[in-house]
């Protein structure tokens, strides 16, 4: 009798293991289905000054070659450019202060060698970068001081 009174305690103690596990993963099940999925990145933000418009569409357009989209009617009265790079875009806004920061976008290019030259036929001045494993990377500054990497895979 001792001995079924043992069995069916540690029967009873595995059960509770159990039940509170079960209850456990029916709270991880109702957080991980409530995650965010992001499925990429759609744009990146950098600022220039106020009434700056003109000379960064000389500079993104013309000397480094990106292409201007038409922004929304709605935001046109904020000031600042769209443009696509890629399959993500590139809004640069207007903002009364700039503040210098580490913070950049990193576009990956096709070629390296081919940006730099290009780059340098327009005297952009070229900041080599810390090596990386895998990438080969440059960046550089717009004429508001915002920092731009790119990069190759390799």
């Amino acid at each position: 009798m001792e001995h079924r009174f043992d069995r069916l305690n540690g029967f009873t103690v595995i059960l509770s293991v159990l039940i509170y596990n079960i209850r456990v993963i029916r709270v991880l099940l109702r957080i991980f289905a409530h995650m965010i999925d992001f499925k990429r990145l759609n744009h990146l933000q950098i600022c220039i000054p106020r009434d700056k418009e003109e000379e960064a569409r000389r500079f993104y357009t013309y000397t480094i070659g990106l292409k201007e989209i038409p922004k929304p009617e709605a935001l046109i009265p904020n000031g600042g450019l769209w443009y696509q790079v890629g399959d993500i875009q590139l809004h640069i806004g207007t903002e009364n202060e700039i503040n210098k920061s580490k913070r950049h976008p990193a576009f990956e290019v096709g070629n390296l060698q081919t940006a730099r030259e290009h780059l340098e036929m327009h005297m952009v001045a070229i900041k080599e970068e810390t090596p990386v494993p895998g990438q080969k990377r440059l960046s550089f500054t717009d004429p508001f001081g915002n920092r731009i990497e790119l990069l190759e895979l390799v």
